[in-house]
């Protein structure tokens, strides 16, 4: 009985308990996003990666994710890996980024400090340099 509560805890934590007894399958694919993060959260890891966590999820399912996802990291005692492209999830998330271009770091620190580093800006934000060219 306990594994059961357990797991109805975690299905309660990414909103899912009302579709508990769906299978994986049959889940949009906001929700099967939803059930991985409760999965990863019932192994209890020391360190938690997630990769694009709110790729492909509705614009009402995003919140639930990112308010997650922050809890855990606000609780201090875990370790949060995070890959995302999108810069809002990054600047609610993120307490250090990291920046790779072509398989190589150009940018180290908090949102502020990166979004200020010229390679940032030209690479993925499209900002050309003023220059001479």
């Amino acid at each position: 009985m306990e594994l059961i509560e357990k797991a109805e805890h975690f299905l309660h934590r990414v909103a899912l308990a009302d579709r508990r007894h769906a299978a994986a399958a049959s889940l949009s694919h906001g929700e099967q996003r939803k059930l991985e993060v409760a999965i990863l959260l019932a192994l209890e890891p020391q360190v938690l990666m997630f990769d694009e966590p709110t790729a492909g999820m509705s614009v009402d399912e995003v919140p639930i994710v990112l308010e997650l996802i922050q809890h855990i990291r606000d609780q201090g005692d875990r370790t949060v890996l995070l890959v995302a492209h999108k810069l809002d999830v990054v600047r609610s998330l993120a307490d250090r980024i990291l920046v790779l271009h072509d398989g190589a770091l150009v940018a180290d620190g908090d949102f502020a400090t990166v979004m200020a580093s010229p390679i940032v800006q030209e690479a993925y934000l499209g900002i050309a340099e003023d220059g001479d060219g």
